[in-house]
């Protein structure tokens, strides 16, 4: 008789035990999903610039982050600024591309990347028919 209830034991103790480990196993997922709050978010702020030589008169920008493009025509003058971009989460790239017609051979055309206030990438283009380019990989 004894030893069926010592069985008995062993048995509820050993369920207790996996309905502990089960439970502890559960908590502790839920608690990683929970770590996602807002604030542990990462947010960066892009813009996108163009600045051309005088005389050049930009017309047209295509920017974007990540496959996102955007595209402005019906530009004029020699300098260009895209609004901010706040990019929240996971960023992988972010591009741009403006078109410019140059006054002569020697016309640039530069366009620049910034990330929270930070230049990242430049790139000039010269010539009469400008269209400079350049990219970011966060």
């Amino acid at each position: 008789m004894k030893k069926i209830k010592l069985n008995q034991v062993f048995k509820g103790v050993f369920v207790a035990l996996i309905t502990v480990m089960v439970l502890s196993l559960v908590e502790s997922c839920r608690k990683d999903n929970d770590d996602d709050t807002s604030e542990d978010i990462k947010t960066q702020k892009v813009v996108f610039k163009a600045e051309a030589s005088s005389g050049v008169n930009i017309s047209k920008a295509v920017y974007g982050i990540d496959g996102n493009p955007i595209t402005v025509t019906g530009l004029s003058g020699t300098t260009w600024t895209s609004p901010e971009i706040t990019a929240e989460g996971i960023v992988y790239n972010s591009n741009v591309v403006v078109n410019a017609t140059g006054v002569d051979a020697a016309s640039t055309l530069k366009v620049q990347i910034w990330v929270d206030g930070v230049l990242k990438k430049e790139s000039v283009a010269s010539g009469l028919t400008l269209s400079a380019s350049t990219s970011y990989t966060f």
